[in-house]
C-alpha cells in the first residue's frame, strides 16, 4: 500500500480499514531509507518511553541536524517538548513536520493539543479540524475538538 492509497482508505467510511491504514502510514512516516537514521529514530523512541526526555530530545536533535528532511524526527522531537511542557517550541517542531508532510495527522493533533494547553482554542479547533480531514476516524481529535469548541464557548 502506498502512502496515497492508505490515505485514501484513511477517509473512507470502513473503520476497520482506517485503522489498518493509520498503522501502515505510521510505519512508512518511521522509515527514513536509511538503516542509521531509523536506528537514531528507534533511540530516541526509546529513550522517550523511558522518560528520559533531554536524551531524547538530544536524539531528535542531532536526527534532524543530520536529516533536516525527514518529518518524523521533526515530530517524535515535538512529542518530547510537548511531553516537557515545552508547547511553544513543540508547535515549532510540529510546523516544521507540516511543511515536509501536511498530511501528518499526529502533528496536527499533536500542534493542537499544544494550543489548547496555551489556552489558545481558535487555533487548538483549526488544527483538530485539519487533523480530522486527514483521519476522520480519529476519535481523539474528535473528543480533543469537542474540548477545545466548549472552552471557546466558556471564553467569548
Amino acid at each position: 500500500m502506498t502512502e496515497r492509497e492508505a490515505l485514501a482508505v484513511l477517509r473512507g467510511d470502513d473503520p476497520v480499514g482506517a485503522a489498518r491504514a493509520a498503522t501502515a502510514l505510521w510505519q512508512m512516516w518511521h522509515q527514513s531509507g536509511q538503516p542509521r537514521l531509523d536506528a537514531l529514530l528507534l533511540q530516541g523512541i526509546e529513550a522517550m518511553q523511558r522518560q528520559q526526555l533531554e536524551e531524547a530530545d538530544g536524539l531528535f536533535t542531532r536526527l534532524i541536524e543530520t536529516a533536516p528532511q525527514f518529518a518524523e524526527g521533526w515530530n517524535k522531537r515535538a512529542t518530547v517538548r510537548y511531553l516537557a511542557k515545552n508547547y511553544v517550541a513543540s508547535i515549532a517542531d510540529c510546523r516544521e513536520t507540516l511543511a515536509r508532510n501536511p498530511n501528518h495527522f499526529g502533528a496536527l493533533s499533536g500542534q493542537g493539543l499544544c494550543h489548547l494547553m496555551l489556552g489558545e482554542f481558535r487555533e487548538a479547533a483549526d488544527l483538530f479540524r485539519r487533523a480530522l480531514a486527514v483521519h476522520p476516524h480519529l476519535e481523539s481529535g474528535r473528543a480533543n475538538l469537542r474540548t477545545a469548541l466548549n472552552e471557546l464557548v466558556k471564553w467569548n
